[in-house]
């Protein structure tokens, strides 16, 4: 099988390749801004927008144009890739637009392509296509095409595979380069049999059902105040003075550790449980709707509207979607399963088999289960774990056996000789 695998790293650039690669970024994003002028004009006047193949031979006469002959200073690869992602930003909303109206989604993901702003640091990137032909590696330099020659980069891991690409992005304040890989492996098996639930939660970040735990690491919670007290100071600032702009690269710096802090956290979490257990049983949860806000509107007023923010700061803070996404990849690479059930009751089902009980009233605190009809007690996540196992284990039962009765399903073990872990 192939996988695609990037590698990033930090850039040490001198001061002449900084302002290079800024020149370089600068034309990217104006391409991008002028061909998407000229898209919302002919999405106005009702005509067809065009695809990136016709927006390449647009480059070529703005080179020659007066006013835009600048472009001929910048790498053609790649405003020509710029041109592509703006291409297939325009079908990912066409695609939206299509599912809704036929009545497969709710509303729009990927909303119309926005024009790109200089003062911010994401709008400063360059990719450069067929990596083969244009750079190299030594050691640890990268030769880069455009005048800007060799580039040292902080290699802290080998690059495996063939690069096909790579990409220049700058944030808060750095160079980082990213090398996107091709890599050859056979078909994984994972070492591990194992079968494990997961319960997500706020108080504790995920309690597996074996009864281990992990603690939130509450990165935004943690750095709330210092963010709070920086913020107020960039609003006594005159706008875009030098003074305010030097604040506002404090403020961006601290949220760039908070987004360190916390994918350092879920990437060491997902890897561990990962690399020990072959099928992992989740919760579907839907984090957008679960962090709506309570606010209503001037008609019908929310309730509980601050206790309801504070929640969904909360939720937010713990990256559930992302330590999802690096479950599902990581399993990927190793030959294991991601498998997401239906969350619904599964912190007041009583997880005996004999019993399955299902109540309000057995979950009397946020920390406490006990079964008002059989008596069973247990950890209030521990059980949600549980539950999220048994009911992927039920549902694989029977879709093993076919539609027959639970009685039958029962009879037989079609588990895949796995073992569930259960506390």
């Amino acid at each position: 099988m192939k996988i695609i695998k990037a590698y990033k790293y930090r850039l040490d650039v001198t001061p002449e390749q900084h302002e290079r690669i800024m020149q370089l970024c600068g034309t990217c994003r104006f391409v991008w801004n002028k061909a998407l002028s000229i898209c919302n004009e002919k999405w106005k006047s009702g005509e067809k927008i065009p695809s990136s193949y016709t927006m390449h031979k647009w480059l070529p006469t703005w080179k020659k144009e007066e006013e835009t002959s600048f472009l001929a200073q910048g790498n053609a690869v790649a405003l020509q890739q710029k041109l592509n992602d703006l291409g297939a930003a325009w079908g990912k909303h066409f695609d939206d637009l299509a599912k809704l109206k036929a009545g497969k989604m709710k509303e729009v993901k990927f909303e119309k392509p926005c024009f790109k702003q200089r003062n911010k640091d994401s709008h400063n990137s360059i990719r450069i296509m067929q990596f083969s032909k244009y750079c190299r590696i030594e050691n640890r330099r990268v030769k880069l095409p455009s005048k800007l020659g060799w580039v040292r980069f902080r290699k802290s891991q080998e690059i495996c595979g063939e690069i096909k690409n790579c990409t220049i992005t700058r944030k808060s304040g750095h160079w980082f380069i990213s090398f996107q890989t091709e890599q050859e492996r056979l078909d994984p098996v994972h070492p591990s049999e194992k079968i494990v639930g997961l319960d997500m939660g706020v108080k504790k970040f995920v309690t597996l059902s074996t009864g281990e735990k992990y603690k939130p690491l509450n990165s935004y919670r943690k750095h709330e105040k210092k963010l709070a007290s920086e913020q107020r100071k960039l609003s006594r600032k005159v706008k875009f003075s030098e003074n305010w702009k030097k604040q506002k690269r404090r403020i961006n710096r601290i949220h760039s550790k908070i987004a360190n802090c916390r994918s350092d956290y879920l990437h060491r979490a997902s890897y561990e449980i990962s690399k020990n257990h072959a099928i992992i049983v989740i919760e579907d949860l839907k984090v957008s709707n679960m962090s709506k806000s309570a606010k209503g509107n001037a008609e019908n007023q929310g309730k509980n509207v601050k206790a309801k923010s504070g929640l969904n700061k909360s939720i937010l803070d713990q990256g559930w979607y992302e330590f999802r996404r690096q479950l599902e990849y990581k399993q990927a690479w190793r030959g294991g399963e991601v498998i997401a059930v239906n969350p619904a009751y599964t912190s007041r089902t009583c997880p005996e088999e004999s019993c399955r009980y299902e109540s309000k009233e057995n979950r009397p605190n946020q920390e406490t289960f006990r079964c008002v009809k059989c008596g069973y007690e247990n950890n209030a996540d521990i059980v949600g774990a549980l539950n999220v196992l048994s009911i992927w284990e039920l549902g694989h039962s029977l879709s093993a056996c076919g539609e027959g009765s639970l009685e039958s399903s029962e009879k037989q073990e079609p588990r895949r000789n796995r073992k569930r872990v259960a506390a």
